[in-house]
């Protein structure tokens, strides 16, 4: 690798044509030397499209240059600012067929700004292993901001065949994502999860208080495992206490194995030249085929909300899109193949402050059927949903829904059962 230029030196427009589209590092493998210079020089580039999958920084906001048309794959983290100031063109797509779509050309990219680490043994994406290096393969430009902050990971070896274009210095570390504050409700919904996670179980989790509630209660388990989208600060402190051990795994032993590190230095410097902690492409973290071999595999995601018959929606509120499709329907469907597994769902009963029911009659868009889903978690308790008839789905989720729309609730389910005969 050559020296890399100094930031203050590069100029990135030189590399970038009016119509150009755009594939950036997301969530914390955000290369924000290159992201923070292309805001700034968009002016003077003229109109180019920017798919940014999931944000974690400030970087692109809503009055971001009218000549950036934004794109993602949901309107997570940062993004839902952008969906609705109306700036963000959401994908719908599942999050394990984006490698695939870049790799087969459904989906193409000009330019990528990737972030990468100098490491042991050559250049490692560091903290995210995900469908950039397949738009990379392919892109006219690859721009690879070099950063000494990021965590040389094991699984992570850039790939050969992907020919680097300009290698910049960072100007800044990486983006960090600080735990959740773990309110009474998170932790009502955590402690109900907690106990319904064996010993030995392999986790897939998420971002946010719920899924940090869920590991934050688990602390008297024994030899969990994680094979996961995401690793967070909340997954270290796991490892740490010993819970985490990964010895039960059929493959990858010893291993926590994640698409994406989302956390703060702490997880970093843990990561970094670390064997047991590997950052692995979609194909093998979100693969139908593999998860349905994990014993004990228990896929945990949230939802906006989830109706009386089980259909979740993770991707529309008041007609604005604010989630996405993401790893949900990959991860719910390896946790009801895998032996001994589940799909979860756990969510708040309420929003708006308790005056809005996210159990609901029936769900404004449905992004996992109600055949993909065994078990839905409240901070009111635990509705299990296998193997039992619409009407007895519709009892259990209302006894876990917020006791103030409960009437509400069967009424409706009642009108609606009685109109359909």
């Amino acid at each position: 690798m050559p020296d890399p230029i100094p930031h203050g030196a590069f100029d990135i427009a030189a590399h970038i044509r009016p119509g150009d589209r755009i594939v950036v590092g997301q969530c914390t493998a955000e290369p924000l030397t290159l992201t923070e210079a292309l805001v700034a020089a968009a002016p003077a580039i003229g109109p180019v499209e920017v798919f940014l999958g999931t944000g974690f920084s400030r970087t692109f906001r809503p009055d971001a240059p009218e000549n950036l048309s934004l794109g993602a794959y949901g309107a997570t983290g940062t993004n839902a600012a952008l969906s609705r100031a109306g700036r963000l063109d959401v994908l719908p797509m599942h999050y394990s067929a984006l490698a695939e779509a870049y790799a087969g050309k459904a989906l193409t990219a000009d330019v990528v700004l990737i972030q990468l680490r100098d490491g042991r043994n050559g250049l490692s994406l560091g903290l995210a292993n995900d469908y950039v290096a397949q738009a990379a393969r392919h892109a006219r430009t690859v721009i690879a901001e070099i950063n000494p902050d990021v965590p040389d990971t094991g699984g992570a070896a850039l790939p050969g065949d992907i020919a680097i274009s300009a290698f910049v210095a960072a100007a800044k570390p990486p983006v960090e994502a600080q735990a959740s504050r773990l309110d009474e409700v998170a932790q009502r919904i955590g402690a109900h999860l907690a106990a319904l996670i064996p010993d030995r179980a392999t986790l897939q989790i998420g971002i946010g208080a719920i899924p940090d509630a869920t590991l934050a209660a688990l602390g008297n388990h024994h030899d969990l495992g994680i094979h996961s989208g995401v690793a967070t600060d909340r997954v270290l402190d796991l490892i740490e206490k010993g819970v985490v051990t990964n010895r039960f795994k059929p493959f990858d032993p010893g291993v926590t194995v994640a698409n994406t590190l989302i956390g703060t230095r702490r997880l970093y410097d843990f990561a970094d030249g670390n064997a047991a902690v590997e950052v692995r492409p979609a194909s093998h973290t979100h693969d139908h085929g593999v998860l349905r071999r994990i014993d004990r595999f228990h896929a945990i995601n949230s939802a906006i909300e989830v109706d009386l018959t089980g259909q979740v929606n993770s991707e529309m509120a008041g007609g604005v899109c604010v989630g996405g499709v993401g790893g949900l329907v990959d991860f719910a469907r390896g946790g009801r193949a895998a032996p001994g597994g589940r799909a979860i769902i756990a969510l708040p009963s309420t929003a708006a402050g308790g005056t809005v029911s996210r159990i609901v009659p029936r769900v404004a868009t449905v992004t996992l059927p109600h055949s993909d889903v065994d078990l839905v978690v409240t901070e009111h308790g635990v509705a299990d949903l296998r193997s039992v008839t619409l009407k007895q789905r519709a009892e259990r989720m209302i006894a876990i829904a917020d006791p103030a729309f409960r009437e509400d609730l069967a009424r409706g389910w009642r009108d609606g059962a009685s109109g359909q005969r």
